[in-house]
């Protein structure tokens, strides 16, 4: 009887030890709902990416930890691929060390930058037409234009990521991805269509690089970026938001693109948007306002408004509405349910 007890006892402190060692987490997003916009018919949509991810990480000792990260994307109402043809891992596909130096990753992802600006998003990162984040917070600027249409555009594949650790409040994040195409397009830009000056499927002028500077403490956040894709497309910008009160967050950003490299004329775009978020109990009010001046095009308006209610910790419905103008105006309704596994 004692053996048995005995050799219990170590069984389950080997799988405890086992379990502290290393773990792998499913989670996932499903979000679904009704919109209308102008001139359109109403339709089942989205306001969040639905995504299915795989994380884990593994103690190597020495405070030394190995990490991986897979994340595909799907459409709730068909349980197709994101937009049909995106990669199978579009969210991100990265393997990497974690340590007292920081963090380090290979793979497919959001760039340093693009991946840190959603702190400063009055629609939080949430890619919602009623939101900011792939238009007026960005400038309109693509940080894969060789990547097939429809790819996304906040993305870098075959790329390298560092995360520093946070001093003091201040950290720094930085990614640098190859030159290689992914099949794209050609692009004219300072070419001609008989001679682009990047042919379909061609390589990049130069490597990708992604930079995202910032510091918070309590109350205040402070982030200055830079991107550059691999067709030399740059974008500056500054971001900051305060925590006004417990249920007060305030938020402005501030984006200029230049793609003189491939724009002979009219080649910058500037952007500003600020925002506001109140906490209403179980609810939340989302606010924004923003505007997009490109260069000898007529420039983009954009006001939003929606609102969350917390069912749970994990599910929420909400409502959202936005009137988007250039020399036309778009109107948008949405309502539907997040949850969050």
């Amino acid at each position: 009887m004692m053996k048995k007890a005995l050799l219990t006892t170590l069984l389950l402190a080997a799988a405890g030890a086992a379990q502290a060692e290393s773990n792998v987490v499913i989670y996932g997003t499903i979000d679904a709902g009704f919109a209308k916009s102008t001139d359109k018919t109403l339709a089942v949509a989205k306001r969040d990416a639905n995504r299915l991810g795989f994380r884990g990480t593994e103690d190597l000792g020495d405070n030394l930890k190995a990490l991986f990260q897979l994340e595909m994307r799907f459409e709730p109402d068909t349980g197709t691929a994101e937009n049909g043809n995106r990669p199978l891992f579009q969210g991100q596909s990265r393997v990497g060390l974690q340590g007292d130096f920081g963090t380090v990753r290979i793979g497919r992802a959001l760039t340093a930058y693009m991946e840190a600006k959603d702190a400063f998003d009055p629609w939080n990162g949430v890619p919602s037409t009623a939101g900011f984040k792939g238009d007026l917070l960005v400038a309109g600027y693509n940080a894969a234009p060789l990547d097939p249409a429809g790819s996304g555009t906040d993305r870098t594949a075959n790329g390298f990521w560092y995360n520093s650790p946070s001093v003091n409040g201040f950290a720094v994040a930085t990614s640098i991805g190859t030159k290689e195409s992914n099949g794209g397009a050609a692009i004219i830009g300072r070419g001609t269509a008989a001679a682009p000056q990047f042919a379909a499927g061609a390589n990049g002028s130069t490597n990708p690089f992604s930079l995202a500077a910032s510091y918070k403490n309590s109350s205040l956040a402070v982030m200055l970026g830079y991107d550059r894709n691999a067709i030399e497309t740059k974008l500056i910008s500054f971001n900051i938001s305060t925590q006004a009160t417990t249920e007060l967050k305030l938020t402005a950003a501030y984006a200029k693109q230049d793609q003189d490299a491939t724009k002979p004329v009219n080649s910058v775009t500037k952007a500003w948007v600020i925002g506001a978020n109140y906490v209403l109990g179980n609810g939340k009010l989302l606010a924004g306002y923003g505007q997009k001046n490109p260069e000898g095009v007529a420039k983009t308006k954009q006001s939003s408004i929606g609102y969350q209610y917390s069912l749970s910790k994990r599910t929420y419905t909400y409502v959202e509405a936005s009137n988007k103008t250039t020399t036309t105006g778009v109107r948008f309704h949405g309502a539907g349910i997040n949850h969050s596994f």
